[in-house]
């Protein structure tokens, strides 16, 4: 087994079995900083972890969902592991499409506790958010060993004299 599928089996230990995990997800914000420059906006989030990507519910209409419309870049690390990493946010839309029946009914099991609290389904603005990640690094035991991660071409990236 290579790094790479390493990191990744280490990162599905870590966070995926169908688990609620919180991580922090850190978007672009909408409005400048005080100097005209783009601000980034983080907050923690309930996901469900499954094959390099997070999925959130959400509404279309908050804060996260409208940043992500306007820049899909985003960054999330993992609030209590040593991961972080670079990802594209999209949208899926509204949780009753029965495109996302499958992903839906996974997300209800890993939320069951606070799922119907925090979700209105018949609004159609109740969506889907997938964070598709593209580059991380998981630390794993303080610096015992460092991946570095390149998920959309499937490798580990070289850290200064490491593969």
């Amino acid at each position: 087994m290579d790094d790479y599928e390493e990191g990744v089996k280490l990162l599905e230990e870590k966070f995926g079995g169908g688990k609620d995990v919180v991580i922090a997800l850190a978007t672009v914000a909408r409005e400048l900083g005080a100097e005209g420059r783009p601000r980034p906006a983080v907050r923690c989030v309930d996901a469900y972890y499954e094959d390099r990507v997070f999925y959130v519910t959400s509404h279309s209409s908050s804060n996260k969902m409208r940043e992500i419309a306007e820049n899909p870049e985003v960054s999330v690390a993992g609030c209590s592991e040593m991961f972080t990493a670079s990802a594209i946010g999209e949208n899926l839309g509204w949780v009753m499409d029965p495109k996302n029946e499958a992903l839906r009914a996974k997300l209800r099991a890993a939320f069951a506790p606070w799922y119907e609290s925090a979700n209105d389904e018949r609004d159609e603005g109740c969506c889907i958010l997938a964070i598709r990640l593209t580059e991380g690094i998981l630390n794993v035991n303080h610096w015992e060993k460092l991946y570095r991660l390149d998920f959309m071409n499937r490798k580990a990236l070289l850290t200064e004299g490491k593969s």
